[in-house]
């Protein structure tokens, strides 16, 4: 019995035809995808369907895709979705799929009743809304049905493979949109509080050049440019000492691994800039709140020889984080390279990189 036969004559009934889905999610930001997904998708495709159906959902947390360039069929058969109890089954993985440099957002496979999902393919805002479109539409592909929601398969451009069917990141910024997926599968706020020697350290060196007169006169001799100048370095130099210190950038060993390696090490880059970005922020905020309370105005005027207002402050505490920032590239050297890895990647992308320093250790 074919799997359209499987669907259509033992999940009929009187309240009409039963179709159970089986959402299949990598950890971190798919399976909270897959679990929101869940919720109202069954309404979703009830309302719109011109067949009466019953549906359920489940959620399962787990990484099978064994690496992003994955052939569909080497994913059909890693998955097997035919071993499911659920009539549909549909992976959603935050590694990057691409089709030589085109990102794609889904391959479908009618036949087997499956569907693998790149989220880092749909871009890095408005995550949920394009998720939940494109799961809509694999699953009224794969049941021969109107595409849901309208409109969708203009959205994302498609092309037949042996398989089935795949679909495109919308045309237009798609490498752009493709990297911010990736930066925001990596969720690189988390820095701020995965890497706590990081910030002790800084924090440390600021304070303690909170208490040098010397400072003070600095912060309000240098102008905006030189301090704006001063902050971009220590902003590098933490960015380039966690990259140098930890082994995040990846060598390619052959010219077929060099385009690849150049959106991991663009994706890496621009994760650390956000995250530095976040420790910089947090930094100022906590040392402009420990020089209004540890600094008398008082003091600060009869060494700078002039009155002093809240302006001040906040040029004082510009300077303090910028040199707390250098204190805190410093201290990052105190992380061990698992605590950094877990604090910059999402956990398919340290999967990811764990397999390949394993190889690389094996082929030394």
């Amino acid at each position: 019995m074919s799997a359209n036969e499987h669907l259509q004559g033992s999940r009929s009934g009187a309240g009409g035809e039963q179709v159970s889905v089986l959402l299949i999610a990598d950890p971190g930001e798919p399976a909270a995808l897959a679990e929101r997904i869940a919720e109202y998708l069954p309404e979703r495709l009830r309302s719109s369907a011109r067949v009466e159906r019953r549906w359920t959902m489940c959620v399962r947390n787990e990484p099978y895709l064994p690496d992003e360039q994955a052939e569909f069929a080497e994913v059909i058969d890693t998955v097997d979705p035919s071993s499911e109890h659920e009539d549909i089954v549909v992976y959603l993985t935050d590694l990057p799929r691409r089709d030589n440099t085109l990102p794609v957002v889904a391959d479908v496979s009618a036949d087997h009743k499956f569907a693998l999902v790149s989220v880092a393919g749909v871009g890095g805002f408005d995550i949920e809304r394009r998720v939940r479109t494109v799961t809509e539409l694999a699953i009224t592909y794969i049941l021969g049905e109107p595409e849901l929601p309208p409109g969708a398969a203009r959205q994302f451009p498609s092309t037949q493979i042996e398989d089935g069917i795949r679909y495109f990141a919308p045309s237009g910024l798609r490498r752009l949109r493709l990297l911010s997926g990736m930066v925001r599968a990596n969720r690189p706020w988390r820095l701020v509080t995965g890497l706590s020697k990081v910030l002790v350290g800084a924090f440390a060196t600021g304070a303690i050049a909170l208490a040098t007169n010397t400072i003070w006169l600095f912060a309000d001799t240098m102008g905006p440019w030189r301090m704006s100048a001063v902050t971009v370095l220590s902003i590098m130099a933490m960015i380039l000492w966690l990259i140098l210190d930890h082994e995040l950038w990846e060598r390619p060993k052959s010219p077929e691994e060099r385009d690849r390696s150049v959106l991991y090490n663009t994706a890496t880059v621009v994760t650390l800039t956000v995250g530095v970005v976040v420790l910089h922020v947090a930094l100022f905020c906590l040392l402009l709140a420990t020089a209004s309370l540890t600094l008398p105005p008082e003091l600060l005027s009869r060494v700078l020889g002039h009155g002093v207002s809240f302006s001040d402050y906040l040029t004082l505490t510009w300077l303090l984080t910028s040199i707390a920032t250098i204190g805190g590239a410093l201290g990052s050297g105190l992380e061990d390279d698992a605590a950094v890895r877990e604090a910059a990647y999402g956990v398919r992308q340290r999967q990811r990189m764990e397999k390949m320093s394993e190889a690389s250790n094996e082929t030394g």
